[in-house]
């Protein structure tokens, strides 16, 4: 008998992966806002994305030791639904961290608190996507993970918008940077208010408890798969590319646009939303649609999402014209999307090469042109992960969970290439400073041939499979 979904409980939790992407964006305003107003170097203010992305690994790591020495998932002790909300509460207590900061106007505080807000999602992430799974049949579990991904995306598009605003709103831009940093404050108290909000609605929610009776493998066999560590370290290049682009962003708009931290949330806000532009394409195939149905909605859904993009940035009050021969870029994916047909291995391939041809164009190329093709890397990134993470644990069998709990851990690279971006930003200049995300584009192809050969050897055509 099928499983029905249990749509109430979805509604809520998928607020949660709002969350996520909301925070996470906004780190990119956050940047250049502090680097101007602390007279931060490149390096100092990159540190930002290492106190939040380096939580996601202490974070699991803790999760992780207790499981090894204790030999069971403290999870599953508690449950998935008392996890989220622990988390939230940790997140919150950090959001709130945000007021002493801006009174005091002090950089480690801020870290401290961002560090905070960053070690309660590791706990919600560790929680909320296999509780996602188990709210309806498993068959379509895919389903409902996708359509929180794409929750997850709508934040990373809001998120820099409404931070911006909120910071700067109305006030002429030889005062935001004056009067800015105090207003830190207010947008997070609200942040803080929603995570306790939502903790509190899952509390009291009907929502059934759930946990796993999964067996947990002694040892750390996983790690003898070759596919498993190229493949820890493609997620680490991966969320080091994509959040160093994002977050040396606001400085290349500063040093090749003259724009200030007052004016970039538009640009930001379309480096993530062609993260949503991409994973909305990717996600056609889920639904498993006619070959002519696919084409159409294959050149549809991209030019939906940035319709999706321009309406929020128009609210706001930002000059979409400045955006719109962006939709040329878009195209290049389309075209891509159709070329790679869904197959992993092909499109990884495919858009490492497309992505590090953008940063090679971002870095010797002036004006829109070298604009757009920087922030075109998140459309290139935007299919990276869900290509990454199955063939890294493609033929695991019983270390699959630990592989997966190995690859989360590897988020971690969020938290070093930016810093690393920073550091040779501060000696070559920014522009210069792309050809670490340009390496890392040129890693994941390697990655990806590399697996690929692997694969084969052990019996495993992974393109012929998930074709």
């Amino acid at each position: 008998m099928e499983q029905k979904t249990n749509y109430r409980a979805l509604s809520i939790l998928i607020s949660v992966f709002f969350f996520w992407g909301f925070v996470a964006a906004s780190n990119s305003i956050l940047i250049p806002l502090f680097k101007e107003k602390l007279n931060l170097s490149q390096f100092q203010a990159q540190l930002i994305d290492f106190a939040f992305y380096a939580a996601y690994f202490i974070g699991t790591l803790i999760y992780f030791v207790v499981q090894k020495v204790t030999e069971k998932d403290p999870l599953n002790k508690i449950g998935y639904k008392n996890g989220i909300i622990l988390g939230l509460v940790i997140s919150a207590i950090g959001a709130l961290g945000f007021y002493p900061a801006a009174e005091m106007q002090s950089f480690p505080v801020m870290l401290l608190a961002l560090f905070t807000v960053g070690l309660g999602f590791s706990l919600q992430q560790t929680a909320a996507q296999p509780f996602v799974i188990a709210l309806g049949d498993p068959t379509t579990g895919a389903h409902r993970l996708n359509l929180a991904g794409g929750i997850n995306n709508l934040g990373t598009t809001i998120g820099p918008v409404l931070i911006s605003f909120a910071i700067f709103g109305a006030v002429s831009q030889s005062d935001a940077i004056v009067n800015s940093l105090d207003s830190i404050k207010y947008p997070y108290l609200i942040l803080a208010f929603f995570f306790l909000l939502v903790a509190f609605l899952l509390k009291i929610s009907t929502i059934p408890e759930i946990t796993t009776t999964e067996k947990l493998e002694k040892g750390f066999g996983a790690l003898k798969y070759p596919q498993l560590v190229l493949g820890m370290t493609a997620i680490f290049v991966y969320v080091g590319a994509e959040v160093s682009i994002a977050s040396n962003l606001g400085e290349y708009l500063n040093q090749k646009m003259h724009l200030d931290a007052s004016q970039i949330s538009q640009y930001i806000s379309l480096f993530w939303g062609s993260m949503m532009i991409g994973r909305w394409s990717g996600a056609i195939s889920v639904f498993n649609p006619k070959q002519s149905t696919r084409l159409i909605l294959q050149i549809v859904v991209p030019y939906l999402a940035f319709a999706v993009y321009l309406w929020i940035n128009t609210i706001k009050g930002s000059p979409i014209e400045n955006v719109l021969a962006y939709s040329g870029c878009i195209l290049i994916l389309i075209l891509a999307n159709i070329f790679t047909y869904n197959k992993p291995i092909k499109s990884l391939i495919t858009y490492s090469i497309l992505g590090a041809l953008a940063m090679l164009i971002g870095i010797f190329g002036d004006g829109n042109l070298a604009l757009f093709s920087v922030i075109s890397g998140g459309l290139f990134c935007s299919i990276m992960w869900p290509c990454i993470f199955p063939m890294a644990i493609a033929g695991l069998g019983n270390y699959t969970s630990q592989g997966s709990a190995f690859l989360i851990m590897m988020i971690l690279g969020g938290a070093i290439i930016p810093p690393i971006q920073g550091l040779f930003s501060d000696y070559v200049g920014i522009a210069n400073s792309y050809f670490v995300v340009f390496f890392c584009f040129l890693y994941l192809g390697f990655f990806a041939i590399k697996t690929n050969s692997i694969l084969k050897k052990q019996g495993l055509n992974f393109d012929q499979t998930n074709a």
